[in-house]
Formats: structure tokens, C-alpha cells, sequence
């Protein structure tokens, strides 16, 4: 007998819909820790649900450790993009509804669509996203701080203890980032992925350690589209009938970690990266706005991350030549 559940994952809770054959929807929900993970189980062997496939959106730290869980567990496990179920929701014209309806969709999109199959990602690949998200973490406080500093505080005790920390946090960043550094070096692919990343222009030893974080694993896309999509930086019309109105916008459907870590890279890359200045260079002659311009050349960045990746050759600053050069 065919199973299919679909979770809903918050902090706290996981909303679950058991979808089996010739049978009614069953809801429940359970905490969002080990012993909810456990309860969880029990509740699919007292169903006979061992043959089940489960279906949850990729939502990072929530969601990881009931996934691997499930799939320790000899579950058929699929982590996937929240826009494929955002656009799997558009395609029924379904509205708000409270969580349990969420977790049916899930289910539903799991019992309909077959995603594919996932497999955690390995140990140094998660230590490596963990590491990254604390340095973006500190980063951020020590961000904080410098503001505080200049918001004109008239305490010279409240300044110094404002001093003091951004002093402090400089030293756990500093620490960090040899931490990082020396767990790519320890790993040859991680090490080779890297490089690659960096003989992009525009790109350099910082973004190289978020993408690789954030990205994980690239052999999981087939296609740079795939890519973009998943870092939501494919365009989105506004479509009204049978006419698409207004201007594309981005779907910001992705992973607002990666479309971030991609922004400052492609400013840069507009003056630094030859193909991208001429690619810029032409949007702009077309009267496109320079924010659009910077959308588009992030989508175009990733892009090159993807077919770098994926060639496991470095950038060559005259592929554009070559290639107008073949018959």
C-alpha cells in the first residue's frame, strides 16, 4: 500500500498529513525534537505506513534533523525547494489555509510530482554551513555594535562596553575564518571547489565559502535554471488572464541566504568579470534600471558558479570568444 506524508515544519512543531490508499487524510502534529521524532515513528508503524514516501520543504535548520531522522529510519525521504511547492499550490488556485492544510499539500505534491530522493549531505558539508551561518551571525552583531557606536551615545562606560565587544567579536571572527580555511583545506573537494570559485572576478574566498555552504551539494541540479530557481532568482510576471502585466520581478521563492551572499559579488563583478561588465554593459544601454541590471547579473554569476562547478574547469575570461569562434 502506497504511503505519503507531508510535513509542515516550524520551530516548534512539525503538522503532519498521512495520505494512504483509499483512505481519509490523517492529521496530527508532533514537537519539532527527538522524542516528537520518536513519536512520529510510532505513530507511521501503528498506521503499517513502513513503506512511505515523506515530503517536507527544504527549511534549513528546522527541518534538517527530522529529515535525517526519517531517513535513518529507512524512510524515503524528499527535502525540496518551498517554490516547487509554492507553485505546485498556485497551479490548484489554493488560498491560506491553516497549517494542517499545508502539510496535505506537501502530501499531496509528494503523492502527485514523486520528488526525488534525498540523501543528507555529508558530514564536512554541514559542518561547513554551520560554520559560515555563525561568521554571517557574528558579522551581523558586530554590525550592530558599530551602529550603536554611531548613534551618539553620550555614556563614555556604555561606548567602551560597545568598544569592547566589537573588539571581542573581531577575535572570534578572525578565529573563525582561519576555522573555515583550514576545514576546506582538510577536504580535497571542498578545497578544488574553492578555487574554482575564486578564478571567478567578482568573487572572492568569503562569498566562495557561502556558496559552497549554501549550495551544499551541485550535483542535485540539473541545470543552472534549477540553480537560480533555487536561490529565487528566476524572473516572476504578474499574470492576469491570458496577459502577463508588469514589469518581472524576482521570485525571492529561494534561499535568501544565497541571493545575499550573491549582491555585494555582482556589484563588483559589473567592473572586474569581463563577461559579465559586457553583459551589464548591454542591459544598461537598454535602458534597464541598475537594480534590475544587479538582479540580473547575480542570476548570470550563478550561472557561471553552476557551469564552473559542474566542468570542474576554471573561468576562462575569453569563453565568449571561443565559442563565437566555432563554425
Amino acid at each position: 500500500m502506497s504511503a505519503y506524508l507531508g510535513i509542515d515544519v516550524s520551530k516548534a512543531k512539525l503538522d503532519v498529513v498521512l495520505l494512504r490508499d483509499d483512505q481519509a487524510a490523517e492529521a496530527a502534529q508532533f514537537d519539532n525534537t527527538t522524542k516528537g521524532f520518536h513519536s512520529l515513528h510510532h505513530f507511521l508503524q501503528k498506521r503499517h505506513a513502513q513503506v512511505l514516501h515523506v515530503c517536507l520543504e527544504a527549511t534549513g535548520y528546522y527541518g534538517d534533523p527530522v529529515a535525517l531522522f526519517l531517513h535513518q529510519a529507512g524512510y524515503t525521504v524528499s527535502v525540496v525547494n518551498p517554490a516547487r511547492i509554492k507553485g505546485y499550490a498556485d497551479s490548484r488556485l489554493s488560498r491560506n489555509k491553516p497549517d494542517a492544510s499545508d502539510a496535505a499539500l506537501i502530501a499531496d505534491f509528494c503523492r502527485t510530482q514523486q520528488p526525488e530522493t534525498w540523501t543528507p549531505p555529508a558530514p564536512e558539508q554541514q559542518e561547513l554551513q554551520v560554520l559560515v551561518r555563525h561568521l554571517d551571525n557574528l558579522r551581523d552583531m558586530r554590525q550592530q555594535e558599530h551602529n550603536r557606536r554611531q548613534a551618539g551615545i553620550p555614556s563614555e562606560t556604555v561606548l567602551k562596553t560597545i568598544d569592547d565587544h566589537i573588539t571581542f567579536l573581531d577575535q572570534q571572527i578572525a578565529a573563525l575564518l582561519r576555522q573555515i580555511h583550514d576545514h576546506i583545506d582538510r577536504h580535497p573537494h571542498l578545497r578544488q571547489q574553492r578555487d574554482l570559485l575564486t578564478s571567478i572576478p567578482g568573487i572572492g574566498d568569503i562569498t566562495a565559502f557561502k556558496l559552497l555552504a549554501e549550495i551544499r551539494d551541485i550535483g542535485v541540479f540539473d541545470s543552472a535554471r534549477q540553480l537560480a530557481a533555487f536561490a529565487g532568482l528566476t524572473p516572476r510576471h504578474h499574470v492576469s488572464g491570458s496577459s502577463v502585466r508588469g514589469r518581472p520581478r524576482l521570485s525571492k521563492r529561494g534561499s535568501s541566504r544565497l541571493r545575499s551572499a550573491l549582491y555585494f559579488p555582482a556589484i563588483v563583478a559589473q567592473r572586474c568579470n569581463p563577461i559579465l561588465h559586457l553583459f551589464a554593459q548591454r542591459l544598461l544601454n537598454a535602458g534597464k534600471s541598475k537594480l534590475a541590471v544587479i538582479a540580473a547579473v547575480m542570476r548570470k554569476l550563478l550561472h557561471l558558479v553552476f557551469g564552473i562547478l559542474k566542468s570542474r574547469q576554471p573561468f576562462d575570461p575569453h569563453f565568449l570568444e571561443k565559442r563565437a569562434a566555432l563554425p
